[in-house]
């Protein structure tokens, strides 16, 4: 395979962009599991989200 006189550049960009793809892969994992750890820490104290409902609370935020 020849690339001709723009080998050094072409191999240089192929390089460059799966450095940062790589390293776009290994944030995202990091992050990942950081959060998760944090999620877990949460909920072990007890914390739950806005999403679930207890059992005999109103939706309509209205007090009566």
């Amino acid at each position: 395979m020849n690339l001709g006189p723009y080998a050094t550049f072409i191999l240089g960009a192929y390089g460059a962009a799966a450095l940062i793809v790589t390293a776009m892969v290994a944030w995202v994992v990091i992050d990942h599991r950081r959060q998760a750890r944090a999620l877990a820490d949460l909920e072990a104290r007890g914390v739950t989200r806005r999403s679930e409902q207890r059992q005999g609370a109103t939706t309509s935020g209205a007090a009566s």
